[in-house]
């Protein structure tokens, strides 16, 4: 009996990525909650996950968004 390779549990999240990213033109600001979601997933899988290698574990992507939203607003209310 054959054992498959264990799944990488955060593959399917870094798959949402390259997805986003691809359909946005690679323009990051774009894809802030699927890159949070990997961000997550790494938090909780980056012993284990081959995929997590390179991910920023410290960098919020949420907190980002709102910050480049709320810069958004500023800007277009600016006389």
């Amino acid at each position: 009996m054959s054992r498959s390779a264990p799944k990488d549990p955060c593959k399917i999240s870094a798959c949402r990525i390259q997805t986003c990213l691809k359909e946005h033109k690679f323009d990051e600001t774009r894809c802030y909650d699927v890159l949070e979601d990997m961000r997550q997933c790494c938090l909780k899988w980056h012993k284990v996950s081959l995929c997590c290698s390179g991910i920023k574990l410290d960098r919020n992507y949420r907190l980002e968004k709102e910050a480049a939203e709320r810069e958004k607003l500023e800007k277009q209310h600016k006389p």
